[in-house]
């Protein structure tokens, strides 16, 4: 499976935190599995933590180097995957949202994520509790 990892999915496996459920925990490490995670998402943890959002206690680029060492590949966004975007719906407003949900639609992904919104879009989620 190919699956890109929302944001809060990739904050709580990289900080083991209980929010991610066991069994979504163990899709992600499935050596089977091809994991993703959106320079969005890089873009947008570095917006949360400078605005004070977001407590990682820890500095940027040791927050990066430790998302990097979990093997997760870095997907940049293309100028296909804008256009894509261009042509979602507005059921989401959140902008990293709306770009990692046409990054999923374009490059064929699962999405790992407990946001119901996204639901509202064709594409598939993964979510086991």
């Amino acid at each position: 499976m190919k699956l890109l990892i929302d944001t809060h999915a990739v904050i709580w496996f990289i900080t083991e935190d209980k929010k991610l459920p066991e069994k979504t925990r163990r899709i992600i490490e499935n050596i089977d599995n091809n994991c993703y995670v959106s320079i969005a998402s890089y873009w947008e943890i570095a917006i949360k933590q400078s605005l004070g959002r977001l407590d990682l206690n820890s500095d940027l680029e040791k927050i990066f180097r430790i998302i990097e060492e979990t093997g997760f590949e870095v997907l940049p966004i293309t100028v296909n995957q804008i256009l894509e975007n261009a042509k979602l719906n507005f059921h989401h407003q959140d902008p990293f949202d709306r770009i990692i949900i046409a990054q999923a639609i374009y490059e064929n992904l699962s999405i790992v994520t407990k946001d119901e919104q996204f639901r509202n879009y064709k594409v598939p989620l993964v979510w086991e509790k």
